[in-house]
């Protein structure tokens, strides 16, 4: 079993920032990848940025959110900067592990005007 615990959520009014959190624990041998995803309300779950081969960013939060990885904790964390109300969504974790894909529960983004 593995499981990923997000932290870092909550509400912050636009222009500031907030930094999430994604713990793994568990049977990790070895993650291939860890990202983020969001869902705001009435939409479907986007791709915020990921952390494999090769670190991708959504065209809307380049330039505003980075992406991080600390192999040794299996933590991934994302800085997001420049908040907007367009932001504000359910911030998922996410985690490839041997061809297999995990969630977390999920942190509440809000980002006020």
């Amino acid at each position: 079993q593995v499981q990923l615990v997000e932290s870092g959520g909550g509400l912050v009014q636009a222009g500031g920032s907030l930094r999430l959190s994604c713990a793994a624990s568990g049977s990790i041998f070895s993650i291939n990848a860890m990202g983020w995803y969001r869902q705001a309300p009435g939409k479907q779950r986007e791709l915020v940025a990921s952390s494999g081969s090769r670190i991708r960013y959504a065209d809307s939060v380049k330039g505003r959110f980075t992406i991080s990885r600390d192999n040794a904790k299996n933590t991934v964390y994302l800085q997001m900067n420049s908040l907007q109300p367009e932001d504000t969504a359910v911030y998922y974790c996410n985690a490839e592990i041997l061809a297999k894909y995990y969630w977390g529960h999920g942190t509440q983004v809000t980002v006020s005007s």
